[in-house]
């Protein structure tokens, strides 16, 4: 198993950064390597990823969600096994840290060799700036949902 931790500052208050991430259809604006994602439904959504000249799919289920603080997930089939966290940290009245932590088993030679080497902790770590200059740049989030989902 792999785990990759990355955070990001973000000159946004917190809630407006937890909003935007809880629209899972926007990621392809700021996640590099998504190319849709499909809400089925309050809990769970449908993933195509393209890493390199590799398509997968997979879909996900939110195992806990908390307005401002948490959005945990893991993969439940598809071409991926993941599970992972993230978090949201009031720093100021303007601004917040996102925190992400993933937890993943690389299935074949290729993504053992990238999990060797790093790879997915800098794709993490770039997604996060891309999502701060997304954020920051945006005059309000895409829209919100406020729901908490038990663990």
């Amino acid at each position: 198993m792999t785990q990759i931790i990355e955070t990001i500052d973000v000159d946004v208050p917190v809630t407006m950064a937890y909003n935007q991430w809880t629209q899972f259809e926007s990621f392809p604006k700021f996640l590099d390597e998504v190319v849709s994602i499909t809400q089925l439904d309050d809990t769970h959504n449908h993933w195509k990823v393209k890493v390199g000249p590799f398509e997968r799919e997979f879909d996900a289920e939110i195992t806990e969600q908390h307005p401002d603080e948490r959005v945990a997930w893991r993969s439940t089939g598809g071409d991926t096994t993941h599970a992972g966290v993230v978090t949201f940290h009031k720093l100021s009245d303007t601004s917040c840290r996102v925190a992400v932590q993933i937890d993943w088993e690389p299935t074949d030679a290729l993504e053992k060799l990238g999990s060797l080497v790093g790879a997915g902790s800098h794709a993490v770590k770039k997604d996060l700036e891309n999502f701060k200059e997304f954020i920051e740049n945006a005059p309000r989030e895409t829209g919100a949902w406020r729901e908490d989902v038990p663990r």
